[in-house]
Formats: C-alpha cells, sequence, structure tokens
C-alpha cells in the first residue's frame, strides 16, 4: 500500500526536477533549448531514475551489483535535489518579489542563473559528503552503571554494532574496516543487535570472504546476535516488499554463514556469562522468525531468572522500554533506527522513537540505541555517523 503512494511522488519529483534544470539550462545556454539536447538530457536523466527498477529486474552479477549501487546513490540524489530545488524557487520568489522584477523577466537575470548553479553545487557537495562520511567508522564510548554485585566481574566491556545491511550498499572491504574498528576495543563480548544482511542473500558480496572476517573478531566471551526486520528472505524494490502474506523468515545461508562465522544467532533465548550474567535475545518485534509464533512480553522474559543478577537484552527495535524497566531489565541494546541516516531523517526519528538514538536512562534501567554502522537506501549519510559503540559497564 505504500509503494502504491510513494511511487506517483517518486515519478512527480523526477519530473519536476527534469523540468526546473531544463529551463535552468536552456536560460543559460541557449544549445539546451533545441530539441535533441533536450531529449538526450531526459533520457540520460530517465535511465538513472529507472535505475533502481533495472537493477530489480537484473539476474544476479556484477552488473546487477554495481546498477544497484548507482540507484541507491540515485536515493540520496533525489531526495537533495528535491529540498535544493524547491528552496531555491522559493528564495527566487522571495527575491523578485522584494525587488519588484516582472515574472517574465525574472528568467533572464544574473540571480536566476548563478542561484541554479550554487543549487547544483550544494547537491554535489551534500552527496559526495554523504558518501564519504558513510564510510569513515566512528567509535562512541558510553559508561554506565548497573547496581547489582557480581562475584567474577568487576565491569564489563560490550561492543555493539547494529544494521550493517550487508549487500548492495556494503560489502567485504567495508566489514575488514568494522573488524578492525570492533578488535580495536579489547571486547569482553560483541553484540550484533539486528539487520545483519540486505534481505537478499544473493546480494553478499563474497560470504565465504566475510565468514573469514567475522571469524577475526577478537572477543573474550564471544559473538552474539539477533536478527532483525531485514534479516529475512525477501526481495525489496527501493526498501519496499510485495508479498506480505506468506511467513517471512531468514534465508537458510544467512543462519549457515553466522554459525561458520563462530557468531551464536539468539532466538528468544539466553546464555550466561560465568553464570553471572544474562544475555537474552529478543526475535524482532515484525519479524518473529522460523519456528516463533509470539514474541514473549518483557515481564515474560524475566519470569524464570534470578533479578538479582544483571539482565541484558539485545531488540532490535528499540520498543517498549518502560515495560523493559518494570520487568527489572537492566540494560537493552538496539539499533534499527539509523538516527534517520540522512537528514532530514533525524527529524523524523526523533518523532517517532522515544529513544531515536543514544542512551535513556529510566529508573535503574538504561537503553542504548545506535545508529548503525551500515546503510539502508541512499548510500550516504548525511547528520548521522557510522558506529561502534563500546560500552563499559560498572557493577555495584
Amino acid at each position: 500500500m505504500i509503494a502504491l503512494i510513494i511511487s506517483p511522488i517518486y515519478i512527480v519529483l523526477h519530473i519536476y526536477i527534469l523540468w526546473r534544470l531544463i529551463i535552468w539550462l536552456g536560460n543559460c545556454q541557449n544549445i539546451f533549448k533545441k530539441k535533441q539536447v533536450i531529449f538526450l538530457i531526459s533520457l540520460i536523466y530517465a535511465f538513472f531514475s529507472c535505475l533502481i527498477l533495472i537493477s530489480f529486474l537484473l539476474p544476479k552479477s556484477k552488473i546487477k551489483y554495481f546498477a544497484s549501487g548507482i540507484g541507491n546513490f540515485w536515493l540520496g540524489i533525489l531526495l537533495y535535489s528535491s529540498i535544493i530545488f524547491s528552496l531555491n524557487y522559493l528564495f527566487k520568489v522571495v527575491y523578485f518579489k522584494i525587488k519588484k522584477v516582472p515574472y517574465q523577466k525574472t528568467k533572464n537575470t544574473k540571480v536566476y542563473k548563478i542561484s541554479g548553479f550554487i543549487s547544483i553545487l550544494l547537491i554535489m557537495a551534500i552527496c559526495f559528503y554523504g558518501t564519504i562520511n558513510a564510510r569513515v567508522i566512528r567509535t562512541t564510548n558510553y559508561e554506565i552503571n548497573i547496581n547489582k554485585k557480581v562475584s567474577n566481574f568487576e565491569n564489563l566491556n560490550i561492543v555493539l554494532i547494529s544494521d550493517l545491511h550487508i549487500g548492495y550498499n556494503l560489502g567485504y572491504r567495508q566489514i575488514a574496516r568494522i573488524v578492525d574498528k570492533i578488535n580495536a576495543q579489547n571486547a569482553d563480548i560483541v553484540i550484533m543487535a539486528g539487520d545483519i544482511f540486505d534481505n537478499d542473500f544473493d546480494a553478499v558480496d563474497n560470504p565465504s570472504k566475510i565468514v573469514k572476517l567475522f571469524k577475526q573478531i577478537k572477543s573474550k566471551y564471544g559473538v552474539y546476535a539477533v536478527y532483525g526486520n531485514h534479516d529475512i528472505d525477501e526481495k525489496t524494490l527501493a526498501g519496499f516488499t510485495f508479498n506480505y502474506k506468506s511467513l517471512k523468515v531468514s534465508d537458510k545461508r544467512m543462519d549457515k554463514m553466522l554459525k561458520d562465522s563462530n557468531i551464536k544467532l539468539l532466538r528468544d533465548e539466553y546464555i550466561m556469562l560465568k553464570n553471572e550474567i544474562y544475555i537474552y535475545g529478543r526475535p524482532d518485534y515484525k519479524r518473529l522468525g522460523r519456528g516463533i509464533t509470539k514474541r514473549k512480553t518483557p515481564n515474560e522474559i524475566t519470569s524464570n531468572m534470578d533479578l538479582t543478577k544483571p539482565i541484558i537484552l539485545i531488540d532490535h527495535e528499540p520498543r517498549e522500554l518502560h515495560e523493559l524497566a518494570e520487568a527489572h531489565i537492566d540494560l537493552d541494546l538496539s539499533g534499527h533506527t539509523h538516527n534517520g541516516q540522512v537528514f532530514p531523517g533525524t527529524i523524523l526519528t526523533n518523532i517517532l522513537w522515544e529513544n531515536p538514538y543514544g542512551l535513556k536512562k529510566i529508573a535503574n534501567f538504561h537503553s542504548i540505541v545506535t545508529s548503525g554502522i551500515g546503510l539502508y537506501g541512499p548510500n550516504m549519510r548525511v547528520g548521522t555517523k557510522p558506529e561502534v559503540v563500546n560500552i563499559k559497564v560498572n557493577f555495584a
């Protein structure tokens, strides 16, 4: 349903941007007023506009991988072209109104030509910055106190990553950088909080090499993961799916890849570190996964636990925070939001989520949400960062 609503908007935006571009070019140089040149520009523009659909229809190949990457980048260009061209239009309306310039003369002014040139430079600069920024991994540090006594630990050093979205936007080269960043943190335990894959396992670039890289992760007590809403076998087009009725589960090759990588997948179950600390992995809120028909409530999770011991929960989406606090869970580790990934998505996530990013404390409960380390949709980050999160947990 959402795809049916978005598709006309996608088409209208492209028509609007092309129209504004052709008018501006024509007023800058007469050659761009020729029908043959307009047709050629329109043809090239239409090709890039449809590349996301073309890549979806192509069979698995290097061409499909490359086309999908360019198509995702084009989504970012579309976003910022729409914003900047609209702001440019508003600026000109106000400017020419103040200067009392007749409408028929506005297109021949220096202001019209220069503002268009500046708009295109801005779009290029933002998209270039966003692409580079998306590949520079930062480390974010938190320190929290859990007021429970633990005999075998004074503290626990947790390294959290989420939302890798391994596929068309993230391959083994970036994973090599991620592993190096993780290993620099001297982790006691490494947590992957969902969306490890990007729906389509066939989009994974060189799975065997990625397995070798994941096996190089250094962690005293192991690597643990949960699945997110994208860790399922499902074809997507620009982020939208079309088969809603069938059961959504992970591709068995995803499960095998994690197992071969020495990553323990927690599916509505827990492990204990030295019989002292609970590490519980929840199924995704919407995609429960194979063999799970109902997700346990926070109270059901802790009903048979020793509440005097620290309880650390991994839940892909940062939901039910107050319920988790009331169930005596001490720390909830999440991702999913990407912190909006690209501005103005950062504003939207602040509206939609109680804790869209960072550390939030409710009584003795702590929620930590990472902006993730991978990408979804536009392969760029503007106003956010890809990160490895280092959490030092001190006990009583």
